[in-house]
């Protein structure tokens, strides 16, 4: 895969899963990218199961294409190790608690005057300003703080957690758009900048068309659960061996399906004659479609509605997804060679350039894999380097150099 990102150098102090899946986001994209890691053991997330083998699935979903280096953060000479590492970048990344970084002596003010060209990204819990400031910063209260889960669910369930940590997931996004908004700006000027986002302020971006409902008119949206919150019918429906998505956004879409399920007499009942009616009557007209609906499967039902040009798609398992010829055919999951794990699969970065995708270059590493090779690279010479191992200041992972 083309990598445009392959002179930037970045420094990633990040743990669990927003800072790094925006580091990875970043290598995947080209970028050398070091993962700083505390001793002595490195990034917490590496403690999270479940496990394949000895080693967190949680942590080889967000940290491919990287190289580790172990540091004691808690040492003098580690902090200013750490220092050096960061001003020899082009970026940084941290999501510490709010003015963390500062305490260590790393704020952007300080490392900016020595140098100016130095792009600081930063993601937090609930942003740098306000009375939240200091909240930790954890996805599912995040979801409820933003109103997002509010809008997830149905009336019966209540508010429900989208089954990702979303909030973390989008943080890294955003944050990449805003680092690589500021390589371009400093392309112009020469000088980097601050950039932040927090779990919050990703989730209020996502609001979309529910936050402009109640900016726009006052309406509060309630959980709609599988049903599209203006359109009728759009949502899922039960097939003979599964529920099925399906979405006839058009009133040319509507009469299309009934003819589809045999039953063009519901374009003519009083219920049913508009969006609107179809809005107030969606309950019922739901019973009536999977009375039909209910005499074949999902995926036969999909290529007849794709036949027809209206848009419908099963509801798959994860094990569906990932043997999926569609998904196959596009390569969305690539594999990698670890040392220890043999061969993993990973969700390859969603970009192609010219048609080419391969983004999983380097599987995710071992905590302080490349330590010494890292410091060499930087000039460190391998006396300096051995009395820092002898003093704790540094980690080596065994074997791995």
């Amino acid at each position: 895969m083309a990598s445009p990102l392959r002179n930037i150098k970045v420094v990633d102090l990040t743990r669990a899963l927003s800072g790094p899946f925006s580091t990875m986001i970043l290598a995947d994209l080209g970028a050398e990218v070091c993962k700083v890691e505390p001793c002595p053991g490195g990034d917490m997330v590496r403690q999270w199961g479940p496990f394949q083998t000895d080693t967190s699935v949680y942590y080889l979903s967000a940290n491919r294409n990287k190289r580790s280096v172990g540091v004691n953060f808690r040492s003098p000479e580690g902090l200013e190790l750490i220092r050096q590492l960061i001003l020899d970048a082009d970026v940084v990344v941290e999501n510490f608690k709010v003015g963390t970084m500062e305490k260590m002596g790393l704020g952007y003010e300080t490392l900016s005057a020595l140098k100016p060209g130095l792009i600081m990204a930063s993601i937090s819990g609930f942003g740098s300003q306000g009375p939240a400031r200091e909240w930790p910063g954890f996805d599912q209260i995040a979801q409820g703080y933003s109103g997002f889960m509010s809008l997830t669910g149905t009336v019966e369930s209540g508010p429900t957690r989208v089954g990702t940590a979303i909030g973390d997931l989008t943080a890294g996004m955003w944050l990449v758009i805003g680092i690589l908004s500021a390589i371009t700006e400093r392309e112009r000027t020469g000088k980097g900048q601050h950039v932040e986002t927090s779990l919050l302020a990703s989730l209020m971006g996502l609001l979309s068309v529910q936050g402009q409902r109640y900016l726009s008119v006052g309406e509060v949206p309630e959980p709609c659960g599988n049903v599209h919150p203006v359109i009728a019918p759009y949502g899922t429906f039960e097939t003979a061996d599964g529920p099925l998505n399906l979405a006839p956004a058009t009133q040319e879409m509507w009469v299309r399906l009934c003819d589809l399920l045999g039953c063009p007499e519901l374009t003519q009942d009083a219920r049913f004659l508009t969006n609107a009616e179809r809005m107030q009557y969606r309950h019922e007209l739901k019973l009536e479609l999977e009375q039909r609906l209910r005499t074949r499967s999902r995926m036969e039902w999909t290529s007849l509605m794709i036949a027809k040009g209206i848009p419908a798609g099963p509801i798959n398992t994860l094990a569906d997804v990932f043997t999926d010829p569609q998904v196959v055919a596009n390569h969305l999951v690539q594999t990698a060679q670890h040392a220890r794990l043999g061969e993993i699969a990973q969700v390859a970065l969603p970009i192609s350039f010219n048609q080419d995708n391969q983004s999983v270059r380097m599987p995710p590493p071992d905590f302080a894999q490349h330590t010494q090779a890292v410091l060499q690279e930087h000039g460190f010479g391998q006396e300096q380097i051995d009395e820092w191992l002898r003093q704790g200041v540094i980690a080596q992972a065994q074997g791995q150099e």
